[in-house]
């Protein structure tokens, strides 16, 4: 087997240098009987991390100070060993086992020449699943269950009934044709098809006209108005995988938008393809798939304009690389979704070198209540089965929310009679959060449906948000509006005004 050469070649010792000689500084050898019986001399091929674990008669390796390391040949001296290289082991978590084919095949007693950081890396005390192959991302609530999983996995099947059916030309790098993946998001009732997106069917058709002649989609609108839901079943129709995501912000830097580089590989080896790691734009270009980048005008400008090569010249250049691995030219297939609200209009405004490389679409709110009541009450209908609860909610109550919602973020009640607007959202997917959270209050609680009552106590979180004052807007709109609105859950609304707080 030919050994691995890195850096930070640490020998242990053979077995015949191990005398327990007055002046030697050797580390311990463990003998032959206290590790796998090969036949070989203490040869170590395979040893998991429990059968190297130290026996409880020895400490812990302490580092070792460079006077204490002998440079004579002396029996079992380590020659020459830098401080970082014998720096001690985490306590915490146990080492990684090593396989056989990273373990030099020495003429030394089971000498092992290098084994890179991230090789013997401690686990981290808290288990996290990297990669979830599909069929564990199950729909049914339960221990290991995926809480979201991407539109790819939970639409699977309409999918998969979608591309057996295809018989429509599709654009290059397209999953499926144009009137499937508008079919896929509007729905079908008649092929089994459920419809995902609540909005303008005229939307969807320019904005997948907009993908198959690869200039990038701005979905620009309200916070709360089914942007980011709208370019997930985007990518999803159109690469069949919606997972290559960018979530701008302030803090978001270029290397998570195109590439960085594993720095124990790139010491070890310099740039090359092993050391780099490819960034969702990067892998996009490669593979032929949509990237998505939400609340792109929360990053900084120049942050913003690490797209416009992509996007202009389908290039994508790796200079610390050279020869064609230095330059990623985008397949068939890539482009990029991008959403912003327009509550942050002035924040990061994007260059004008930028906006000429995308289309603008708006998603305006629902703007009718029986629609935006149907749509609330089916996802958190969805909502309320996968957190365990066994009652659906209740129509009227959601009706109650509903309203009270489109009121106070209208400032228009339904009677047309002005009013106090407040200042936070109060979006639709703010109101199904809102439904969710009665429903479980209803159900953990007390064992039943959630009521008006409960509506009271889980809007406050939600209403009063960015002003203080829209607290008291809140508490003036159960005194005076909810009171004038005839039914028995309007009453019961206004009746429970003292679960506010404050």
């Amino acid at each position: 087997m030919t050994p691995r050469t890195t850096h930070s070649a640490v020998q242990s010792p053979p077995a015949n240098q191990t005398a327990d000689e007055p002046r030697a500084r050797a580390t311990r050898s463990v003998s032959a009987n206290q590790i796998a019986d090969e036949p070989s001399a203490g040869a170590v091929r395979s040893v998991s991390a429990e059968r190297v674990a130290p026996e409880p008669a020895v400490g812990p390796t302490r580092s070792v100070p460079a006077n204490q390391i002998a440079d004579e040949p002396s029996a079992g001296a380590v020659r020459s060993v830098s401080a970082e290289r014998v720096a001690p082991e985490p306590a915490v978590g146990p080492t990684r086992s090593v396989p056989a084919n990273q373990i030099a095949d020495e003429p030394s007693a089971g000498a092992v020449r290098s084994v890179s950081a991230e090789r013997v890396a401690p686990e981290p005390a808290v288990r996290v699943v990297r990669s979830v192959p599909a069929d564990r991302m199950a729909d049914e609530p339960g221990a290991g269950a995926v809480q979201r999983p991407p539109a790819e996995v939970r639409y699977a099947a309409e999918l998969a009934r979608l591309r057996e059916t295809d018989d429509g030309e599709r654009p290059p790098g397209w999953a499926l044709s144009l009137r499937a993946a508008r079919t896929f998001i509007v729905g079908d009732p008649a092929a089994g098809i459920s419809r995902k997106f609540v909005g303008d069917p005229s939307l969807i058709d320019r904005a997948l006209v907009t993908l198959a002649t690869s200039r990038g989609l701005l979905l620009v609108g309200e916070p709360g108005t089914a942007k980011s839901l709208l370019s997930e079943l985007l990518a999803a129709a159109v690469s069949g995988d919606s997972t290559l995501v960018i979530q701008g912000g302030a803090a978001t830097t270029e290397d998570q938008i195109r590439y960085s580089w594993n720095y124990a590989l790139l010491v070890a080896e310099g740039p090359s393809t092993r050391s780099l790691v490819a960034a969702p734009l990067l892998r996009g270009m490669a593979e032929g798939r949509v990237v998505r980048f939400e609340e792109i005008t929360r990053c900084p400008l120049e942050v913003q304009d690490s797209l416009l090569s992509p996007l202009s010249d389908r290039m994508l250049a790796v200079p610390e690389l050279s020869g064609d691995d230095g330059l990623v030219f985008a397949r068939d297939g890539f482009t990029v979704i991008a959403t912003a609200n327009t509550r942050d209009r002035g924040v990061n405004e994007m260059s004008a070198a930028l906006k000429r490389r995308f289309n603008f679409e708006t998603v305006f709110p629902i703007p009718d209540l029986a629609t935006e009541l149907d749509l609330v009450e089916a996802q958190a209908s969805e909502l309320l089965a996968r957190s365990g609860v066994r009652v659906p909610p209740r129509r009227d109550v959601l009706e109650v929310l509903v309203t009270a919602f489109r009121e106070l973020r209208g400032g228009v009640t339904e009677r047309g009679d002005t009013m106090e607007r407040l200042s936070s959202v109060m979006s639709t997917a703010e109101a199904v959060s809102v439904a969710h959270a009665v429903g479980l209050r209803g159900w953990f609680l007390r064992g039943e449906a959630g009521q008006a009552a409960d509506v009271v106590a889980c809007l406050a979180g939600t209403a009063a948000k960015d002003n203080a004052d829209d607290l008291a807007r809140l508490r003036r709109y159960l005194e005076q509006q909810a009171r004038a609105h005839a039914g028995e859950q309007w009453q019961a609304l206004h009746a429970a005004r003292h679960l506010l707080p404050g």
